[in-house]
């Protein structure tokens, strides 16, 4: 496996990975694209590859309890509430949005750290629900799904070496003879681009960088077919993120392991993930791939994302990419808004986003968006574009006489969509 490391750094005479230093190429700073490019290319979608993992109508609410001796639930955290998704196998999802929309709870959520309220899971050829199962039933879906924690510093525990948090994974689910799980360790840690002969260090003796890798290390024990990585490089420098990246990239292509990747940077989602979803207060307002997400994005939420993404080679030439900000505070998810969660930070808000929620609408061959208004940036409609198909006016108001079209909000993507310009059905 030592051939799986081709960027990752030279080793000192002690075996630890040190960065190789990056030249600046021409006047500006490199970023995160131009050092991940110098190992790999971007992650390319395959449209024809089956879903290891169909979420449906997952739902997280967090009760709130009441002060005093006798502690009641006065409310509910709504973190995570009615999103659906697939993740294909082999691929990668992106999941982005802003803190507190819900993100890191759907990662928990899918390994099942947390127990669902309301919602279904299905993992590759499993019929069965895994989001109610017991613990027991659960056991040996924990060997294909692992996680992948943000923070290197706090998710290995300093008392115990490396080679123990390593094999700890093969020790509980027997995987291999306990004479063997020395080996087995000592191979993880070269896959990752770590010395095998420091198996008896602690955690404390490593970088952020390292500590990344042998968390990486610890999620690959079982051989998973899919990591939930939890903004994995989120506290290590541009050098190293690129080189955690393409480690990433390497492991995905050597043993086909599927990726629901958390971020905040649009940067690294852009170049790992074929697909992003869009996360605002537990809902996921677009959803699409690569391509469509940042050239054409239609929700509102999204295209402000995406404008206070910094824009190296534009400030170099001149010119200034118009910021778009929004107004006000994110809503508490124990009281969010009635109808569509973002009209209180919106400029397209109209009265019918205050009455009526707007389902995640495919409107095209591999994209979905949740709002009223739906259309790329400048070019937003002024009647909402949801009004025939939920049969109701430009107000909310039910229309008599009128039929709603039946919509499919399920996971993955349907032969027939919605097109907002000509506003009907279309099919592939």
């Amino acid at each position: 496996m030592s051939d799986v490391r081709p960027d990752r750094g030279q080793a000192d005479p002690e075996g630890e990975v040190v960065d190789t230093p990056m030249k600046p190429e021409g006047s500006g700073r490199l970023t995160f694209e131009e050092i991940a490019a110098k190992g790999h290319t971007a992650t390319q979608l395959d449209p024809h590859a089956k879903p290891v993992l169909e979420v449906e109508n997952l739902k997280m609410y967090f009760p709130v309890k009441s002060s005093g001796v006798i502690r009641r639930t006065i409310g509910h955290v709504q973190a995570v509430d009615g999103i659906s998704f697939q993740v294909p196998s082999g691929g990668s999802l992106g999941l982005v949005g802003e803190s507190g929309c819900g993100k890191s709870t759907t990662g928990r959520l899918i390994t099942r750290l947390y127990t669902p309220t309301a919602g279904s899971m299905k993992f590759g050829d499993i019929q069965e629900d895994i989001a109610h199962m017991s613990p027991r039933q659960l056991k040996p879906l924990r060997r294909n799904v692992q996680m992948i924690f943000q923070d290197p510093y706090t998710s290995l525990n300093p008392r115990h070496t490396v080679g123990s948090i390593v094999g700890a994974p093969l020790e509980v689910h027997k995987i291999v003879p306990k004479k063997q799980i020395l080996g087995r360790v000592q191979e993880l840690l070269e896959v990752v681009g770590l010395n095998p002969e420091h198996y008896n260090r602690y955690p404390n003796e490593f970088s952020g960088g390292q500590r990344q890798r042998i968390g990486i290390a610890r999620a690959l024990t079982l051989n998973p077919k899919l990591l939930v990585a939890d903004e994995p490089v989120s506290a290590l420098d541009v050098s190293i993120q690129a080189q955690v990246i393409n480690l990433l990239q390497d492991l995905q292509r050597e043993f086909n392991i599927a990726f629901l990747f958390i971020a905040h940077d649009l940067a690294v989602v852009r170049h790992f993930c074929p697909e992003v979803a869009v996360m605002y207060l537990g809902k996921i307002v677009e959803i699409a791939d690569r391509e469509t997400i940042y050239n054409r994005a239609h929700h509102p939420y999204t295209q402000a994302l995406l404008s206070a993404v910094p824009d190296v080679k534009q400030a170099a030439v001149g010119g200034r990419r118009e910021r778009i900000r929004l107004e006000g505070d994110v809503p508490s998810p124990i009281n969010p808004p009635s109808g569509c969660r973002f009209r209180t930070r919106c400029s397209l808000a109209q009265e019918i986003c205050a009455k009526v929620e707007p389902p995640l609408l495919q409107i095209g061959p591999r994209h979905k968006v949740a709002c009223h208004f739906a259309g790329e940036l400048g070019n937003h409609p002024d009647n909402p574009v949801t009004g025939n198909l939920l049969g109701v006016d430009r107000t909310g108001s039910p229309v008599p006489g009128s039929t709603p079209i039946p919509l499919h909000e399920g996971p993955g993507y349907a032969d027939e969509w919605f097109d907002v310009k000509s506003q009907s059905m279309v099919s592939a």
